[in-house]
């Protein structure tokens, strides 16, 4: 189990960001950045260079695309590594539920032991696996998602790929991207619409509230993955099926 960690607290001129983004989880956020900074390095899932700028280059670069999700939003992290963007959506956006898609073991185990320490179980679940065994009608079945999210895991014509099956009918695939995300975006639309996607475009998230807003692709996902709107089977981030979750729903008044 990893130890928890004391809080890392943010330098002084992102305390507003903090505050902004995170609200009355800025605690959860300040120990989740405790982890990054500690055993995250020490278990090689976070480079010992990036301590210094954890708080803006990681944590608030992938917290603040939260304002992105619609409300009671479920999100599939692919990649998600050392819960970047995932576990900070997850604090951001406590309407959120989150998978946490990883398939590296030691990746997923740390992700698991910081999870259960944040208490962050009823509404984030790891998995360890592939996107690709993860779409409906493979091993993992994950029932799909409003929001698939990916940042550093490949270049979007082959994470259009792996990601747009993961996500419902209408859903999104939310891709954090660098300086050179408009000649990536342009570079692949054939690839995109071949694959499904629809209406893919540019996006900031934070701006105003961050430094350096991050830079988003968004990308719609079409009939082609689920033309009936979705995927039968599969479970949700509690582990239920799609006919329990029916089941449980309360009448209408």
């Amino acid at each position: 189990m990893t130890p928890g960690p004391t809080e890392l607290v943010e330098p002084e001129e992102l305390r507003g960001a903090v505050a902004a983004v995170f609200g009355d989880g800025a605690p959860l956020a300040r120990r989740y950045a405790g982890h990054l900074a500690t055993s995250a390095v020490e278990r090689g899932l976070v480079g010992p260079r990036e301590v210094p700028r954890l708080w803006e280059r990681h944590v608030l670069n992938c917290a603040v695309v939260g304002e992105l999700l619609p409300p009671g939003a479920s999100v599939v992290d692919v990649g998600s590594g050392a819960g970047l963007p995932g576990l900070c959506l997850a604090l951001a956006r406590p309407d959120a539920s989150v998978v946490l898609l990883e398939p590296l073991e030691r990746r997923a185990t740390w992700l698991g032991e910081v999870v259960a320490d944040l208490q962050l179980g009823s509404r984030v679940r790891v998995v360890r696996g592939r996107a690709e065994d993860a779409a409906p009608g493979r091993p993992l079945a994950l029932v799909p998602a409003d929001v698939v999210t990916a940042r550093a895991v490949a270049p979007l014509e082959r994470l259009a790929g792996w990601c747009l099956p993961l996500a419902r009918r209408g859903g999104v695939l939310l891709a954090l991207k660098g300086r050179s995300a408009a000649e990536e975006l342009e570079a692949s639309r054939e690839a995109l619409a071949l694959a499904g996607g629809l209406d893919p475009r540019l996006l900031e998230a934070g701006t105003g509230v961050v430094p350096v807003p991050t830079t988003v692709l968004s990308v719609t996902v079409g009939a082609a993955h689920h033309p009936a709107g979705g995927a039968p089977g599969g479970e949700d981030v509690g582990g239920r099926s799609r006919a329990a979750r029916r089941r449980t729903r309360q009448p209408r008044g």
